[in-house]
């Protein structure tokens, strides 16, 4: 794509970037406050009494797992489809705008609260997903084509902004659900989204030809250029026929078990309706498919050189403990919102209570001026340009603006409050926000541990977390709630083990993997996430039935045991996993 006019951007800047970065960081703003906010709601919603001022849909935690489940498991494969039509035909910002429309759409559809509606919804955000969420960053980065220095304050403002919209969005929507009703939650992820998706539209004149459909001279140009830039080790291996059919048939089968699995546990329908002994034939399927793959894996690592191929081994382990840190951390979207719902004390009143305002109202109010500023800035640099995009920025933070202060108004006029589910998984956003600088200067500084390290650490340190609450949790039975600081601990050990090991393990794939499989092996990174996604609705939704067959703590004691033990594991591999990185660091 043309990058003749990156230049143009930093003719007119905010906070030293050009403001363009800020368009984006706006629309992944709202995104993000779209996708979290419902996030937040749909495990709640789904497992909710069927009776009451405010009824959800009366399902078990099972159940509700398995969908959510599938639907995390889909947003990491999408992007793969999204980003190479993108690449190859549509261009990176009408990409982001039909994905953005489609997602707008899905939100549309959950706010219906009817079974059908809900299901559209779910898979309209799925498709939107892949078309926005690669390439955002496709953007950002051709954005910054020459101008290296820039780029790791540019990625550092834009994650920013997408902490920000889940904070606001988690916020603002859980609170309207809860205390209004679903529909309104739903609704106003969706309201945001379209706001998001028009601000970027009509900024258009500010990018310029960064972004637009690749002409026929374009790719033409990048595909020569990818064939010269391919080395003789990238030549001599190139993708059989076999390697093809081995992702296909694996791609389909783990689809297909995607599916089967809310299917089989909600509308009784079963794709693999057979068993092996005692095994089900799902599970036999996804064995099947497993075994598949890891010859997939094996049989390419092993047709490269020595070097290359332990750097490639290097990376499929680290994707291995990767699994283990996302099937735990993500609890958070599961079993964290029903305990935190059904075993957490959030009843306040007299000073606890006023003390809670105050916090609550420092927690919102300053990262939103600071948020309200920068929109300020912007629209000076860029209302002459874009002033119609500056107009519905400003008109979502109008509405931002009310819906916080009305919250507020309602928690300081009671005599006595129940704090929101949704409002202990905004402290994820806010810890980040906190500590991620923090952490970012230890790894710049000599105390920079190795890869290995760093994922022990993460994997350690998120347990810790979970290891208060199954300490929080124990002895409790029905009837007796926990009081909130165990799950705000939890919280803060659950980010800090996420700031250790999430930022590494895209930065390895990139410096450890050959050109020519560097697309596979971000698709197989990706891959474990999901699987890890997958496992954790699965696990959360396995909290109801573990709590009554022994305990909560016991549920709890599981994401501490396990992730400790892959920790230490991976931090005594660190001599092996050094070697086989041979000198990248």
């Amino acid at each position: 794509m043309s990058t003749t006019t990156t230049n143009d951007f930093f003719k007119s800047k905010v906070l030293g970037h050009p403001a363009g970065l800020f368009v984006l960081f706006f629309t992944e703003m709202w995104e993000r406050f779209s996708f979290y906010g419902m996030r937040v709601l749909l495990i709640n919603f789904l497992t909710f009494s069927i009776i009451g001022d405010n009824p959800g849909w009366g399902w078990s935690a099972e159940n509700a797992a398995a969908l959510y489940g599938t639907y995390a498991m889909l947003l990491y494969i999408t992007p793969i489809f999204g980003g190479i039509l993108a690449d190859r035909y549509i261009g990176y910002r009408r990409a982001v705008v039909i994905g953005s429309i489609i997602m707008t759409l899905g939100h549309a559809s959950m706010a219906i609260e009817t079974p059908l509606f809900l299901y559209i919804g779910l898979g309209l955000l799925v498709i939107g997903t892949g078309f926005f969420k690669p390439n955002m960053t496709s953007i950002l980065s051709e954005m910054y084509k020459g101008h290296s220095d820039k780029k790791d304050g540019a990625y550092t403002i834009f994650y920013m902004g997408v902490n920000a919209g889940a904070f606001f969005g988690m916020m603002l929507c859980g609170y309207l659900a809860e205390n209004v009703g679903w529909s309104w939650g739903f609704g106003l992820a969706g309201v945001f989204m379209f706001f998001g998706t028009l601000q970027f539209w009509l900024a258009k004149p500010l990018f310029g030809t960064v972004g637009e459909v690749p002409s026929k001279a374009d790719r033409i140009a990048a595909e020569e250029a990818a064939k010269t830039s391919l080395n003789a080790e990238d030549k001599r291996n190139p993708f059989t026929l076999v390697d093809k059919l081995l992702i296909l048939v694996t791609i389909v089968i783990g689809l297909l078990y995607a599916f089967n699995d809310p299917l089989s546990k909600i509308g009784n329908i079963n794709l693999f309706p057979f068993k092996a002994g005692s095994v089900d034939g799902q599970n036999v399927m996804v064995l099947i498919a497993l075994i598949l793959f890891l010859v997939l894996v094996i049989t390419r690592i092993a047709r490269y050189t020595t070097v290359v191929r332990d750097r490639m081994i290097a990376v499929v382990v680290f994707a291995f403990f990767t699994v283990f840190f996302w099937m735990s951390f993500e609890q958070g979207a599961s079993s964290l919102v029903i305990f935190a719902r059904d075993n957490v004390d959030r009843t306040l009143e007299g000073g606890s209570l006023m003390t809670f305002n105050i916090v609550n109202t420092i927690l919102t109010i300053v990262p939103l001026l600071i948020v309200s500023w920068v929109l300020i800035l912007l629209a000076k640099q860029t209302w002459n340009r874009i002033p119609g995009s500056n107009i519905v920025l400003a008109v979502c933070f109008i509405g931002v603006w009310g819906v916080v202060v009305w919250m507020l108004y309602q928690y300081f006029t009671a005599d006595k409050s129940e704090i929101t589910v949704s409002w202990f998984s905004i402290l994820n956003s806010f810890f980040i926000i906190t500590f991620a600088s923090s952490i970012s200067k230890i790894w710049d500084s000599k105390y920079n541990p190795s890869a290995a390290v760093k994922y022990g650490l993460g994997l350690i340190v998120m347990a810790i977390g979970f290891g208060l609450l199954a300490f929080g949790a124990y002895g409790v039975t029905e009837g007796i709630k926990v009081s909130m600081i165990w799950l705000v601990l939890a919280y803060l050990f659950h980010t800090l083990g996420e700031l250790c090991l999430s930022p590494v393990g895209l930065s390895y794939v990139s410096k450890l993997v050959p050109a020519r499989m560097i697309a596979f092996m971000f698709g197989m990174w990706y891959l474990a996430i999901a699987i890890g996604n997958k496992l954790a609705a699965i696990l959360g939704g396995q909290i109801e039935n573990i709590t009554k067959e022994y305990s909560l703590s016991t549920f709890f004691l599981i994401f501490t045991i396990v992730p400790t033990i892959a920790g230490l594991i991976v931090m005594s591999l660190n001599p092996i996993l050094k070697k086989l990185m041979h000198g990248v660091k």
